[in-house]
């Protein structure tokens, strides 16, 4: 997951990109106003998450978020103010925000923020690869406009994929996310996969296999 962090604090801001990388995010970091105004004011500024102080220079976190909202409404917006008053938290609120959180704040209860925003955007998420879409919060998959109908575990397995669309991922990863808790081989593994392979690729899906590393999945 990517996060922009747009944060003044120096010394603040180190511990945080520190902290999020630690915990497997990649992290891009401004520190102005006007920087952050531009980087998102458009529809494809790359980020998943977003944790925004107010009080910066240049521009004010508000003026940034109001920003954003014009053209994206979905990606999470985590305020961090030291303001104490309760109409500039409002504010973000009624401009959009997800949350807030005021300083100082202890890294486990962002965490907990961030963890609690991310769930909440997933329940709500379409993914889409080329024809392929599936609904998260409906738990359903179509294809080329029409349903597309599986086991369970392979539903679980196809998912996984998507969510990783683009990538390779190994049979550990795929047994860890998309079975968890059940004893899983490898070779069941294989089997899920071909079943999902004969079932994808006439469509412009295509489900490979990258030796030595993993399963692909991609529009063909």
């Amino acid at each position: 997951m990517t996060v922009l962090l747009v944060e003044d604090d120096r010394l603040l801001a180190e511990t945080l990109v520190d902290a999020l990388q630690l915990g497997g995010h990649r992290v891009r970091y401004l520190a102005d106003g006007l920087e952050a105004h531009a980087s998102l004011d458009t529809a494809d500024h790359g980020n998943d998450l977003i944790l925004l102080d107010l009080n910066l220079p240049g521009c004010s976190g508000l003026d940034v978020l109001e920003t954003l909202r014009r053209h994206d409404r979905d990606t999470p917006v985590l305020i961090l103010t030291a303001r104490g008053a309760v109409e500039d938290r409002v504010r973000g609120l009624d401009l959009g925000a997800d949350d807030y959180l005021a300083k100082p704040f202890a890294l486990d209860e962002l965490e907990a923020r961030i963890r609690a925003l991310l769930r909440r955007r997933e329940r709500h998420q379409m993914l889409q690869v080329g024809p392929l879409r599936f609904d998260v919060l409906a738990q359903r998959f179509s294809l080329a406009d029409e349903a597309l109908s599986l086991p369970p575990r392979e539903q679980r397995l196809l998912a996984c994929l998507m969510r990783h669309a683009g990538e390779p991922v190994d049979k550990a990863r795929l047994a860890e996310e998309a079975f968890q808790g059940e004893s899983m081989g490898d070779n069941a593994i294989e089997v899920y996969v071909h079943r999902l392979r004969k079932r994808l690729s006439d469509d412009g899906i295509a489900l490979r296999t990258v030796r030595g590393i993993g399963y692909l999945l991609e529009a063909s």
